[in-house]
C-alpha cells in the first residue's frame, strides 16, 4: 500500500476512542480486514458520523499511519436501515459479523467473503418483521455459507463412522441421527450403539482374562527376531474411540442440514420447524472450530425465547 489508498468496505465493528473519534473495523474487498480511525465522527455535525456506523458500506480514502490508519474521505454506497428497526434482525446481523471477524484475513483480498456477507445482510433486512422464525432460518443459512467458505462445512450427507449415505426416514417419528462436533458431522446412531456395546463386551472380556492371569490380545508382546536379540518390541493395537454425540436430529432437522447448500431450502421456511435446532447445532460447531463463543448468540436466544421450543 502507498501512503494513501482507496478501498470499498463494510463496517463490522465500532469503538469510541479519544474525545470524538471512532475506531472502525472494516471488511474490505481489496485488503481484507482493516482497522481505521474515523476522526471527529462522534461530533454532531461530522461528515463521518453516519458513515462510520455499523453495516454501512463506503468507498474510502484512507491514509496510512504508524499504528492506525485514518479515514480521510468516505462516500456511502449502501446502508441497511431495516436492520436497526428490528432487534431480531440486528442481532442476527451482529452474529454473522462476529463470525466474519473471526474468519477474515488482513492485507489479503476478501472479495468472496465481502460479497457473501452483503448478500445475507440484504436477505435478513428484507424479511417480514412478523416472521421471527424466518430470521433464524436465514441466520442458519448464512452461518452455513460462512462455514463453507472457510472450508469448515460439516459432514451431513453420510455417516462419519461408516461413510454410508444417510437418508432421513420421515415415516418413523422416532428416527434420529447423531451429530458429533469433534468428529465433524453426522453419525448413524445404530452403528454408534453397536460399536459401543461391542466395546463394553471387549472390555469385559479383557477384565475376565486379566483375573485369570492371561494377557490381553490387544497388547501381546512380539517375540524378538533373530537379528535383534537384545531388543524387544510390543505390538499395541489402539482401539478407535467412539465419537461424542453432541446432538440428536430427527428426519426434518437432518433434511434441512443436508439442503442448506441449495437455495431452494429457503422457499419453504414456514413448513420446517427444525430451524432453531439447526441454528444451535451450527452455532456450537462454529464456536468449536473458531475457538471462541459468539456473544451475539445470547441476544438471539433471549429475543427468540418464546419461539424456541426445540431441544438440542
Amino acid at each position: 500500500m502507498s501512503k494513501t489508498y482507496k478501498t470499498t468496505g463494510i463496517n463490522l465493528k465500532t469503538q469510541a476512542i479519544g474525545e470524538s473519534d471512532r475506531l472502525v473495523t472494516i471488511l474490505t474487498r481489496e485488503f481484507g480486514l482493516i482497522r481505521a480511525v474515523a476522526p471527529g465522527s462522534r461530533k454532531h455535525k461530522s461528515s463521518l458520523g453516519g458513515r462510520s456506523g455499523m453495516f454501512v458500506v463506503n468507498e474510502l480514502l484512507i491514509a496510512k499511519g504508524r499504528s492506525l490508519d485514518k479515514i480521510t474521505q468516505a462516500q456511502t454506497i449502501k446502508t441497511f436501515p431495516g436492520l436497526a428497526t428490528n432487534l431480531g434482525k440486528l442481532a442476527a446481523s451482529q452474529y454473522l459479523a462476529e463470525v466474519v471477524l473471526c474468519q477474515a484475513l488482513s492485507e489479503q483480498p476478501q472479495e468472496e467473503l465481502y460479497e457473501l456477507l452483503k448478500e445475507h445482510l440484504s436477505r435478513i433486512e428484507e424479511l417480514p418483521s412478523h416472521e421471527p422464525s424466518a430470521v433464524i432460518a436465514h441466520l442458519a443459512h448464512g452461518l452455513f455459507h460462512l462455514l463453507a467458505i472457510a472450508g469448515l462445512t460439516p459432514q451431513v450427507q453420510a455417516c462419519c463412522l461408516t461413510g454410508n449415505t444417510l437418508t432421513p426416514d420421515f415415516t418413523n417419528p422416532d428416527w434420529q441421527v447423531g451429530f458429533s462436533i469433534p468428529t465433524g458431522g453426522t453419525v448413524c446412531l445404530t452403528t454408534w450403539k453397536r460399536l459401543k456395546e461391542e466395546g463394553i463386551r471387549r472390555l469385559g472380556d479383557k477384565g475376565d482374562k486379566g483375573d485369570k492371569g492371561a494377557s490381553s490380545p490387544l497388547s501381546t508382546p512380539s517375540p524378538p527376531s533373530v537379528k535383534e536379540k537384545t531388543t524387544s518390541y510390543k505390538t499395541v493395537v489402539h482401539q478407535q474411540e467412539l465419537p461424542v454425540i453432541s446432538s440428536r436430529l430427527d428426519a426434518i432437522e437432518l433434511s434441512i442440514l443436508q439442503q442448506l447448500s441449495q437455495p431452494e431450502i429457503m422457499q419453504d421456511i414456514a413448513k420446517n420447524y427444525g430451524w432453531f435446532s439447526v441454528e444451535q447445532i451450527l452455532r456450537q460447531y462454529a464456536q468449536y472450530h473458531l475457538g471462541r463463543s459468539i456473544r451475539s448468540a445470547a441476544l438471539i436466544d433471549s429475543y427468540f425465547a418464546t419461539h424456541h421450543d426445540a431441544t438440542v
